[in-house]
């Protein structure tokens, strides 16, 4: 296995898709025969990603923690025609995440498409307040830790099948774009500092997988989901004066970015953080 730089073997050539020119634009978007995995996929982002996913013609994995998502795949499969199943982990454990991926594969033949996209917010203000570290860890072992067990599992698959195959595979990453400002007037020093790491995570995976693999990420900003439900209605309020375009984004507003990057539509990308927060990181 190579240990520095020079010692990998890069592709030379584009990949079939890039120079056929029978394939419109649109073609490329498509995943039909693709395996798309998505952790916390139980619901907003997630589910949304795994939804367009299917849409697009993938079968789909979803991964969840405490909401049984059995009948959400169930609901994929029957609605868009694809194959769909739930797998229940705890993402940052990472026998679990090791023998989920394993499982998927089992289960689907393998994986084209990963998205480590299981994440959980910073809730209690000022993190030298805190009476212990347990908040803290719950945050980093699941926002970054979560991400390294994943692409850890998935790496190994996209390597091996691409051995075998000549085949590539995308890890795309949640970051958010607290991984590039320090947002106002909340306190979250550590989810800012997990999902700053999450992003150079990703960047380092691109170079050392690029024979095999894609690896970006997308960094949402305050987006129209549950999990910002615990804010009260003033604090959004504040948020949306410091967004230009003066509102939450939609699922259905940034879901599109995870579509592009797990699409042949990107074969050249890689490395990139994708930023769909309605200009908050402008000013």
């Amino acid at each position: 296995m190579p240990k520095n730089f020079s010692d990998i073997e890069y592709p030379a050539k584009p990949p079939a898709t890039a120079t056929d020119e029978s394939l419109t634009i649109l073609d490329l978007f498509k995943l039909t025969g693709k395996v798309a995995s998505i952790t916390g996929s139980s619901s907003g982002i997630g589910l949304g990603i795994a939804e367009a996913f299917a849409q697009a013609g993938a079968d789909v994995a979803i991964w969840y923690s405490s909401h049984d998502a059995t009948e959400i795949a169930e609901k994929l499969s029957k609605k868009y025609g694809v194959r769909a199943k739930a797998y229940k982990c705890a993402i940052d454990n990472e026998e679990q995440v090791k023998n989920t991926i394993h499982q998927q594969i089992k289960d689907f033949g393998h994986l084209d498409i990963v998205v480590s996209n299981a994440g959980i917010c910073w809730t209690k203000g000022q993190f030298i307040d805190q009476p212990d570290n347990q908040h803290f860890h719950d945050v980093m072992n699941v926002d970054f830790n979560g991400s390294v067990y994943v692409s850890k599992y998935a790496g190994q698959h996209f390597r091996e099948r691409w051995q075998k195959t000549g085949k590539k595979g995308s890890l795309i990453f949640t970051s958010s774009m607290s991984g590039h400002i320090v947002n106002v007037p909340q306190l979250q020093a550590t989810y800012n500092a997990a999902k700053a790491a999450v992003r150079h995570f990703a960047k380092s995976l691109a170079v050392e997988w690029a024979p095999w693999a894609r690896v970006n990420s997308v960094s949402p900003g305050y987006i129209n989901t549950p999990i910002a439900e615990f804010c009260p209605e003033e604090l959004q309020n504040q948020w949306w004066a410091l967004t230009p375009l003066g509102r939450p984004g939609e699922v259905k507003e940034l879901v599109g970015i995870y579509l592009y990057l797990a699409s042949d539509a990107s074969s050249y990308t890689t490395g990139t953080d994708i930023i769909v927060d309605g200009g908050t990181t402008l000013p």
